[in-house]
């Protein structure tokens, strides 16, 4: 099975059961990528839920947080874009492969409603952005005791 090419692509995660991501399937993606995108574009991104935050972890080798774009769109869309320039061409050299993608890149993800939007910080190491948005903290239930009588 893995000899035969998928249609769907190469993804982890399928977005079409995932309810916070606006990532949609196009079957011919893999077919038709847009002069001005490249590989760049399936830029890889983790997402993990903790008790205090939503963490997002994407792998942006080779980018400086200048090149980096992080927003919230209509309060509940958190993006990640940037691009990557291609590299400058010396007519002396000879290139016997080319794997490294240029280009722009973008990933959106649909935020829940128990984030704090004002809180969400970002930072960028070895060519990991790191994105967390804390959760609103869930108030406990009170709890009166009640005594039993005999």
């Amino acid at each position: 099975m893995a000899m035969i090419p998928s249609l769907f692509g190469n993804r982890r995660n399928n977005s079409l059961l995932d309810p916070f991501s606006f990532d949609t399937w196009d079957p011919f993606m893999d077919f038709r990528v847009p002069q001005e995108t490249s590989a760049l574009v399936k830029t890889r991104v983790d997402w993990k839920e903790t008790p205090e935050a939503h963490v997002f972890k994407a792998d942006l080798p080779g980018l400086k947080k200048e090149e980096v774009k992080v927003e919230v769109e209509d309060g509940s869309v958190l993006q990640i874009s940037g691009e990557r320039n291609v590299e400058k061409e010396d007519k002396n050299d000879t290139w016997h492969r080319v794997e490294r993608s240029s280009g722009k890149f973008s990933r959106r993800f649909k935020l829940p409603e128990n984030v704090k939007m004002d809180q969400i910080k970002a930072s960028m190491e070895n060519g990991v952005l790191t994105v967390t948005v804390p959760k609103v903290e869930m108030k406990k239930p009170d709890v009166k005791a009640i005594e039993i009588s005999g």
